[in-house]
């Protein structure tokens, strides 16, 4: 019997859930949420054309930046629990404000979202919490870098300080690369959030991602993950937000995990806790496995994306229990996820250009397509004025499937894709290629 087999009673605050954003993630935390009988009714502020399609699911258009109008339209909805989604309403103290006015909220405040809205104090916080991760360094102009640069032995990682929507990082195979890419970002390329870069050793090893559903002091995690962070088949090109991503991920050994238990997640969560900052949300661990140990590359204060695609559909319907309880700091710490006995996997298709400049408008034809332990969620798109579903983003579609091991998953996954068209489509064909285990037959 599940550990959360309580009355109906005790959680008919869940009927009405609101989700803040307007992605991929979104449309999978809504998925993964209506699934409970308990609720009645997911609304997305604002969604995409795919929210819809997504059963109990409807849009609300309006701004969230319009507090007031924001509060209005939760109270006369009856929104029992918000979910924000993406980093910048975090950053920019949405939480706060909405806890401030009685609403229960997943999601940090500002001051928890700083590990990821500010990439120089992440790392400073982790070097007072002695929490292993790459050596940096900080700087404000390019004389500092251009010295920093060339003194160094070997190529640096290079950083703008603030959210870049995933774009903001560069890992250069040559000094002059590092020069060219930190005065693009202390130039203006990012903005504001380029005022400051961190250069940072460039470490070596496989990257996962881990999850940790937190209430303040305690928490519980999620299955593993990886995700493909560049845009070119054998993990090469530019840094994306991500081209696709598999859970649970097999190199993170139930010892492995204790081991970045012990020295990375719950040390993160006391540096918190000695900070005053009461984080109830989940705290993303951008991990890479170095010959070394595990070593943090850096945090996100949201799900990832796609990560979050990729790990819902793994989620049994107690999984709004847990982003309930978080809200309230409930967690007892002895609750279980509970998962299907199933692997997933998780593939982007993009506009072309991504994650540089692109086109938007292009009309998407979807053929047929096999829906046996599969779903497509939207990432970037819209409706034209006939109802035509049309491209709107970079990343414009999640293709996720599940099965029994890796091979079936992606087979599914990419028959899947060769029913998707749009002028300009792209998507790489590897995902999951070290995990799958007849993808050298097939590639």
């Amino acid at each position: 019997m599940s550990i959360y087999s309580t009355s109906s009673k005790s959680f008919n605050r869940l009927e009405n859930i609101l989700i803040i954003g307007n992605g991929g993630r979104e449309n999978a935390l809504a998925w993964a949420i209506q699934k409970n009988e308990l609720v009645k009714k997911v609304y997305l502020i604002p969604g995409n054309a795919g929210s819809e399609r997504i059963h109990k699911c409807e849009r609300i258009r309006i701004d969230v930046d319009n507090k007031n109008e924001l509060v209005e339209k939760l109270d006369s909805l009856k929104i029992n629990l918000t979910i924000i989604g993406p980093e910048i309403p975090l950053a920019n103290g949405l939480a706060d404000f909405l806890r401030q006015k009685g609403f229960k909220v997943f999601g940090p405040g500002k001051d928890g979202a700083k590990l990821e809205y500010s990439k120089s104090w992440a790392k400073e916080f982790m070097q007072d919490a002695n929490i292993p991760t790459a050596n940096f360094w900080k700087v404000k102009s390019f004389e500092e870098a251009k010295k920093i640069i060339h003194s160094s032995t070997y190529p640096l990682v290079v950083k703008a300080d603030g959210l870049a929507s995933g774009k903001g990082v560069f890992i250069p195979d040559s000094k002059d690369e590092c020069l060219k890419a930190a005065e693009l970002i202390l130039n203006g390329k990012f903005g504001n959030s380029g005022k400051v870069v961190v250069l940072e050793e460039k470490i070596q090893g496989p990257e996962v991602s881990v999850f940790a559903l937190c209430d303040g002091e305690k928490y519980i995690l999620l299955p593993t993950a990886q995700d493909h962070k560049r845009l070119n088949e054998k993990d090469k090109g530019p840094n994306t937000g991500g081209m696709g991503a598999y859970s649970p991920a097999p190199l993170l050994t139930e010892d492995y995990l204790n081991r970045i238990i012990k020295e990375i997640i719950e040390p993160t969560i006391d540096g918190l806790n000695k900070k005053n900052i009461d984080y109830k949300g989940v705290i993303y661990f951008g991990l890479m496995i170095t010959e070394s140990g595990p070593k943090v590359i850096e945090y996100n204060c949201r799900f990832g994306d796609p990560e979050c695609q990729t790990i819902m559909p793994l989620m049994d319907q107690n999984f709004v229990f847990l982003l309930e309880k978080c809200s309230m700091g409930n967690l007892t710490g002895d609750e279980k996820i509970n998962t299907f006995d199933k692997v997933s996997g998780c593939v982007i298709a993009t506009s072309k250009g991504y994650p540089q400049e692109y086109k938007t408008g292009f009309p998407i034809k979807i053929g047929k397509i096999d829906s046996s332990d599969c779903q497509i969620f939207d990432s970037g798109t819209s409706f034209s004025k006939e109802g035509e579903l049309l491209t709107d983003g970079g990343r414009v579609l999640s293709i996720v499937c599940q099965d029994k091991d890796f091979d079936m998953v992606f087979e599914k996954a990419y028959k899947n894709l060769k029913e998707i068209n749009f002028d300009g489509i792209y998507y790489r064909n590897d995902i999951g290629h070290q995990v799958r285990k007849n993808f050298s037959k097939k590639f």
